[in-house]
């Protein structure tokens, strides 16, 4: 998504990252992605409950895509870190127009996510 940033302005669309991890680790995230918008901090999870976010079995999260993408970092020579959170909370892709929710992609797993072309036909259609 953030390598459409160009497009995404053109929509009139800002990307804001919420995570559970605290402030200092949502910051460090910020700043190895690159980040170009608000990057929250939710460490009580009460947008993951309002949107009904749940965690994810063990298989479910780690799933053959989960670990063929990590497989094929690994491949590539990209270091995996350890995880030192909850690795079984779901995210979500939410799209959000005039306060609210207008879409909403609830993975069933890490690697079940809607792909940037579907986020910006959804982001063309709520705009349109």
């Amino acid at each position: 998504m953030l390598e459409r940033r160009e497009e995404l302005g053109r929509l009139g669309a800002r990307v804001v990252v919420v995570g559970f991890s605290p402030p200092p680790a949502m910051a460090e995230l910020a700043r190895h992605l690159d980040l170009p918008g608000p990057i929250l901090s939710d460490e009580e999870r009460v947008l993951y409950r309002l949107l009904d976010l749940v965690r994810g079995s063990l298989l479910g999260v780690y799933s053959w895509g989960t670990l063929r993408r990590h497989a094929l970092a690994l491949a590539r020579r990209r270091p995996l870190h350890l995880p030192v959170e909850d690795t079984r909370q779901l995210g979500a892709d939410a799209i959000v127009a005039q306060g609210r929710v207008v879409r909403l992609y609830r993975p069933r797993s890490p690697d079940d996510r809607p792909s940037v072309d579907m986020i910006l036909a959804a982001i063309r259609q709520v705009a349109g």
